[in-house]
């Protein structure tokens, strides 16, 4: 009896077969509820949180789905993770990562049920993708010295990219959008220079793309509504002046005269900090923090644009936009850094005003307004732009192209099977896991088309035995397609990281043979 206690009370191990079988459950279980989003034809999700407000997002982006779950499966979580990566990582091919890591457990339990020891398979599933990844290699395009090409390429991915999203429908008008966007930043993949701004109204048809920058603020009162050849300030400080109230402060006086002393001490304060401020010879003033009447109207009257309460994120990204630092103190000109544009004016966006910086120091700045019925639709299409976004910039850098539509998983899991045959010993079961794994891809595509995927795939693996095939699932009209013609393209760097993350994953749960759980911490009464 006393072997057994090694743990406390409550905490309970599961070995062996019973583990095992939890962690492939819990990481199925994941990989089938995002399953149903892949693909042109995937259906999105409501997603409802139990907190104040009720919150719902419509989303159909596989790492938003996951990040909302809470889950308690060790495996689950390690599948939630992937995706996390992937997002962080290339912007896309999140619920791809998932379902194909979800395949490759489904296909390891088989295996396991059969007597393979799990690290037969783990060596088998390496072999495999090391394999498919040099099947993916052999047949990239890569389009980078011909800048035609190369820009239509980066339209054919960006339309690909958000074919199965909410932007389905004007998906040239986007993708030109994005295409536009990630080439003026020639070549950096710093996408903290493309602003989106969302703005309620209109239809998802009237976005665009303005060059420049956009702060979503109004301009204060009796301040200059132009101003060209801007200097800008950009600050995080308090221009309130009665501190003396704020901070409860108990001063003893013996008579009115007094008070007013004070508060005109207060406001010489005020004028001196706002003296130091135009002392920089700038003629714009943005500050994080509230700007109170007194100090504005002291902006006002020099001809300076006070903007006050800029949001963080505005703030940071106007800084980096016009090349200047954020500033906190005032007492030396020469060691800040002031940013520049050519004009700065208010523009209005719906019923709103928003202020415009055009002709800013960072040339490939610019911002991206979206319009749209409600928010929900808003943030579903701010996703979609930024997984967008992101894939383009990568390709930007790794300008490697493949055919999409389930074409790169044929091409693996034939090159894949291949390889199985000339595997001595119990390997080949696990290499040929891996290629029905692979196949499971295109598969879902077509399911969620309602397709019948049985008789597509069967079809795909025909075509692909003949020599320089393109074929893959057209899911407009329901059949084999030739992804050429139709344009549908993925980036090599998305389905590279797709593959090695899924592999990782699966090959991490199916190490596990023992989960603990700990017992749990217990509160102490506190009465």
């Amino acid at each position: 009896m006393a072997i057994d206690r090694i743990f406390k009370d409550e905490a309970s191990e599961e070995k062996g077969e019973r583990a095992r079988m939890a962690s492939f459950v819990g990481a199925m279980a994941i990989a089938d509820l995002v399953k149903t989003t892949l693909g042109p034809k995937g259906m999105d999700k409501i997603l409802q949180s139990t907190g104040r407000g009720q919150s719902v997002t419509v989303t159909n982006d596989g790492a938003t789905i996951l990040k909302s779950l809470h889950i308690d499966n060790p495996a689950a979580k390690v599948l939630v993770d992937i995706s996390k990566v992937q997002d962080d990582e290339v912007g896309d091919g999140t619920t791809s990562v998932v379902v194909l890591a979800g395949e490759l457990l489904r296909e390891a339990e088989k295996l396991v049920a059969a007597k393979i020891h799990p690290m037969t398979i783990i060596s088998g599933f390496r072999m495999a993708a090391e394999c498919a990844r040099d099947a993916l290699l052999h047949k990239v395009v890569d389009n980078k010295a011909d800048a035609e090409e190369f820009k239509s390429d980066l339209m054919k991915i960006a339309m690909t990219t958000l074919s199965s999203k909410i932007l389905s429908q004007d998906k040239e008008h986007f993708a030109q959008l994005a295409v536009d966007a990630v080439m003026r930043l020639k070549g950096s993949t710093n996408l903290e220079a493309i602003q989106i701004i969302k703005k309620p109204g209109g239809s998802l048809k009237d976005s665009f793309l303005d060059e420049g920058f956009i702060l979503d603020k109004k301009i204060g009162l009796g301040q200059p509504k132009r101003i060209e050849d801007a200097k800008i300030l950009v600050a995080n400080t308090a221009m309130d002046t009665d501190k003396v109230k704020i901070y409860g402060a108990r001063v003893r006086v013996d008579s009115m005269s007094k008070v007013a002393e004070i508060e005109g001490a207060e406001k010489e304060k005020m004028r001196e900090k706002v003296q130091k401020i135009m002392a920089h010879g700038i003629n714009c003033f943005v500050n994080r923090q509230l700007i109170y009447n007194f100090p504005e109207e002291l902006f006002a009257d020099a001809g300076i644009l006070a903007i006050e309460h800029a949001d963080f994120d505005g703030i940071e990204r106007l800084a980096l936009v016009t090349g200047g630092e954020i500033a906190s103190t005032f007492d030396n000109p020469e060691s800040v850094k002031i940013g520049r544009c050519k004009l700065i004016e208010e523009i209005m966006i719906g019923e709103d005003k928003l202020i415009h910086f055009s002709g800013v120091e960072f040339g490939h700045a610019c911002t991206i307004v979206l319009r749209g019925a409600s928010h929900h639709v808003l943030d579903e299409a701010e996703r979609s732009l930024h997984d967008a976004l992101c894939v383009l910039s990568q390709t930007v850098n790794d300008s490697r192209v493949l055919f999409g539509g389930g074409w790169p998983e044929m091409v693996m899991a034939k090159e894949v099977d291949e390889l199985a045959k000339k595997t001595p010993g119990k390997k080949s079961h696990a290499i040929e896991a891996f290629s029905r794994a692979l196949l499971a891809i295109p598969t879902t595509i077509a399911d969620n088309a309602g397709l019948d995927s049985a008789e597509l795939i069967s079809q795909l693996r025909a075509e692909h035995h003949k020599e320089g095939c393109t074929a893959g699932i057209d899911v407009i009209s329901g059949s084999v397609g030739d992804m050429s013609q139709l344009g549908i393209s993925e980036s090599f760097k998305v389905k590279q990281a797709v593959l090695l993350s899924a592999t990782e994953a699966a090959e991490m749960i199916l190490r596990v043979d023992e989960i603990i759980t700990c017992a749990p911490r217990r509160r102490e009464d506190r009465m």
